[in-house]
């Protein structure tokens, strides 16, 4: 995928404002408007040019977009980093993966999905307008799931300033993580979305948790999974390890003869829950190196007196 420099497609510079986009986008309408043009491949380029005027019309989208494209050049293979978006406050009024699916890839990989509009509330021919529901992604870490915690959040919320530029307002939030949450799921904090009109009520802020990188586990739902090294004696006659949790420590027997890549499965051992999920391992059988004489003197009594060959029926 190749990265899409919105600004050079409509003509403006970085700083531009929302007006001077507008203008822009208007006069490249004219242009390349299938039904008026003569243009060569003039419904091509107005369908880039509706793409790029749908991210930066956006104060929201172009904020996120200028953070992300903080050295890119136009063109180059392009894949968004993991959390890119995180922490952005995004309103409710995105695009569904199926509206994003009529622009490009790279639309569709940073901007599908985002969003989804709260609608109007009647009674007696008045309407109360509910508040839009606000979206944000963020990160935790993998305890936080065991143990339950209250964490702060820090939000950047664009906006255009007086003149039509992005600006980024940031609000702090006291947010309690339940304990179990899982990757993907919906933290809901009612109320502290968009403001309602007419006295509707406001909307509610979305997060959606994900968890930062480990060093050793990898959720997936409940279950965690991990790598875990272990001595060739321990492989081949057998152990008791105890390994260290995010939260706490588990023993873990190792039969005797376990193989290289073999798994094993220790029930109620993952994300706290009900149930809770399983510890799922996968063995790494991990030499010690012949770096001694008296290594390098088992290693030659073991080569002489196993009579072990690998490669034996392959």
């Amino acid at each position: 995928m190749q990265f899409k420099d919105y600004y050079a497609v409509l003509g403006v510079p970085k700083e531009a404002t929302a007006d001077e986009i507008k203008k822009a986008f208007r006069r490249l309408a004219r242009k390349y408007h299938p039904d008026v043009s003569k243009e060569p491949e003039a419904e091509a380029r107005m369908k880039e040019v509706n793409e790029a005027y749908a991210v930066l019309s956006d104060p929201e989208k172009r904020a996120a977009y200028d953070q992300l494209g903080q050295g890119r050049r136009p063109g180059e293979e392009f894949q968004p980093p993991p959390g890119w978006d995180a922490g952005f406050e995004f309103s409710g009024h995105g695009f569904s993966p199926h509206e994003a699916a009529e622009f490009s890839d790279f639309f569709s990989q940073l901007f599908g999905g985002i969003g989804g509009a709260r609608g109007f509330r009647g009674t007696g021919g008045h309407f109360r307008a509910q508040g839009e529901d606000h979206h944000a992604k963020v990160y935790l870490d993998l305890e936080d799931s065991f143990t339950g915690a209250t964490r702060q959040i820090a939000l950047r919320v664009p906006k255009l300033d007086a003149r039509g530029r992005v600006v980024l307002e940031n609000r702090t939030l006291n947010v309690k993580i339940p304990q179990g949450v899982r990757e993907g799921q919906i933290i809901r904090l009612a109320g502290q979305g968009a403001p309602g009109l007419s006295g509707g009520a406001p909307g509610d802020l979305l997060l959606e948790v994900h968890f930062n990188p480990h060093p050793r586990f990898r959720p997936e739902g409940r279950d965690l999974y991990m790598t875990l090294p272990v001595a060739p004696w321990e492989a081949a006659l057998g152990a008791v390890i105890e390994i260290a949790l995010p939260v706490g420590t588990v023993k873990v027997r190792i039969p005797p003869g376990a193989q290289a890549g073999q798994s094993l499965r220790v029930r109620g051992k993952g994300l706290p829950g009900t149930p809770p999920g399983d510890l799922l391992l996968t063995l790494q059988v991990v030499l010690p190196p012949a770096d001694t004489p008296r290594a390098k003197e088992l290693y030659e009594t073991m080569a002489r007196e196993l009579a072990f060959d690998p490669r034996a029926g392959r």
